[in-house]
């Protein structure tokens, strides 16, 4: 029987590979560059701005939205989103530490 090795990492070792993951899609990049120059957004206006269908824009944000990096807020028949500043910020300071030794081997 396979045993799980999660359990011999850090919950924000976890954490940080699972963001790299959600982030290794251009479109979620695309999505986080265009939530960032807006205070929200709604799905429509995402989907104007990227050759995808709006289906496919929805399951980028529901990733998006799975690790964080983004919040949904329900808006009538509509949803509202926005970068989760607080969880982006946390990502970037795990990626500096990360590379903060790079060049130095």
């Amino acid at each position: 029987m396979a045993v799980s090795k999660k359990t011999e990492f850090t919950q924000e070792d976890i954490w940080l590979a699972d963001v790299a993951k959600a982030l290794s899609h251009p479109a979620r990049i695309r999505i986080l560059k265009i939530l960032n120059n807006m205070s929200s957004c709604m799905v429509g206006n995402i989907v104007d701005q990227l050759p995808l269908a709006q289906a496919t824009v929805s399951q980028h944000l529901k990733e998006l939205k799975r690790v964080g990096l983004i919040n949904g807020e329900i808006d009538g028949p509509k949803t509202c989103y926005c970068v989760n500043n607080k969880n982006l910020i946390k990502a970037k300071n795990a990626l500096d530490k990360l590379y903060s030794k790079i060049g130095c081997c």
